[in-house]
């Protein structure tokens, strides 16, 4: 099959690649190397793939590449400080035991950015309605909502304000 140049923003950065027609946004990303970006159901239904699409959140595996051409794509390693410092989301999640296996992490904490970019202090409904599309088989989700509320503290203290 041809290949067709793209050009987006990923983590800041300008990627210039190349894709089949038919390649998603998670199967790209996945080849160049983000390992946040995990395949699960590849169907849209387990959220494990979820990145921020011009701040909106995406789930990739059902994005074609091509479609973020000239578009900004954000990741969990996109959250990272330029020192590798964590970001008080992931921090909340890593301090609240949010994290069993890990796999449906990185979906959880980039609708958790995503949530927090629009609503800083979420009522829980809120919180349920923005964790909705990404499944965990572990926690049972009381850690993660723990997490969610902490990392909506960290975020409001001075040092972790300049994170957004």
């Amino acid at each position: 099959m041809n290949k067709h140049p793209i050009s987006f923003t990923l983590n800041g950065k300008t990627v210039k690649t190349q894709v089949e027609a038919r390649t998603t946004l998670l199967r790209a990303l996945r080849d160049l190397g983000v390992l946040s970006v995990k395949r699960g159901c590849e169907e849209g239904e387990c959220g494990t793939c979820t990145v921020l699409i011009d701040g909106i959140t995406q789930k990739s595996c059902l994005v074609l590449a091509m479609e973020v051409e000239g578009r900004t794509v954000t990741t969990c390693e996109g959250l990272l400080a330029p020192d590798g410092e964590l970001h008080p989301i992931q921090q909340a999640f890593i301090d609240e035991g949010a994290i069993q296996c890990g796999y449906c992490t990185p979906g959880m904490v980039m609708a958790t950015y995503a949530l927090l970019e629009r609503s800083p202090d979420p009522a829980d409904e809120e919180i349920r309605a923005a964790l909705a599309g990404n499944l965990c088989r572990c926690t049972g989700y009381v850690s993660i909502f723990r997490a969610v509320k902490k990392a909506a503290e960290l975020m409001k203290r001075p040092e972790g304000a300049g994170k957004r």
